[in-house]
């Protein structure tokens, strides 16, 4: 594994860590929760490595959002990637759709579908690029677990080097009272997307979450490939 394979993972995962209010995403896997019509998502993420360990060096990634529910069991959103420092890394625009084409709230099953597409604007490695997915999750009524699996399609060198990359993607959510939770998801693969984030939130108004991870790369943990998570977002009805 070298330094150049690291940072392009680094800037990649880093506007892969978002988290949401109304739980949009567990950390990088796609949630099935769908915002209301007329509501709007703000969100401030930060990734970060407070020290150098081998080939992988301290670093911290600002990554903003905005998400918009619009009806019809549809959301939309925009993405602002890779505000790197040190260093310029890649920035990307990725817009994002995501719609809640199943929803039984008496057997608490939902499923989705969305896209998110890449338009790199700086240190373009490519034109363009996208992720797509689908995602089926299970609510456990009694205990409130959401459990959901779903799987992923990475177009042409978006996070491998003239190749494509597909596989599968896993969460789990459990509250614990109302205003915090554990939760956890995971990306199969030795790519760039490919990592495993144990984490929590704090919920302390209805408008406001914190969500703190620590994401786990597929690959290079050895050398240096983890790093912390944190964001905060503002939902407005």
């Amino acid at each position: 594994m070298n330094c150049r394979h690291f940072a392009l993972s680094i800037v990649f995962v880093c506007g892969l860590a978002l988290a949401s209010a109304a739980q949009q995403t567990i950390f990088n896997v796609p949630s099935t929760d769908i915002l209301p019509r007329g509501t709007v998502y703000l969100e401030y993420g930060v990734s970060f490595k407070p020290n150098d360990q081998r080939e992988l060096k301290k670093f911290t990634s600002i990554v903003p959002r905005v998400v918009v529910g619009v009806g019809r069991n549809v959301e939309v959103g925009v993405n602002f990637l890779g505000n790197l420092q040190p260093g310029s890394g890649s920035k990307t625009i990725a817009p994002t759709v995501k719609w809640r084409f199943y929803n039984n709230e008496k057997k608490g099953v939902s499923a989705v579908a969305g896209t998110t597409v890449y338009l790199p604007i700086s240190n373009r490695s490519y034109n363009f690029g996208s992720y797509s997915f689908t995602q089926v999750s299970k609510t456990v009524k009694s205990t409130g677990t959401r459990i959901s699996a779903g799987g992923y399609l990475y177009s042409k060198n978006v996070v491998a080097e003239k190749a494509s990359r597909g596989g599968g993607q896993f969460g789990i959510e459990q509250p614990i009272g109302s205003r915090f939770g554990v939760m956890a998801d995971w990306i199969t693969g030795k790519h760039a997307a490919g990592y495993a984030t144990p984490g929590f939130y704090v919920r302390p108004t209805n408008r406001i979450t914190a969500y703190f991870g620590y994401l786990l790369g597929n690959r290079g943990l050895r050398e240096g490939n983890h790093f912390m998570y944190a964001s905060i977002g503002m939902t407005f009805f």
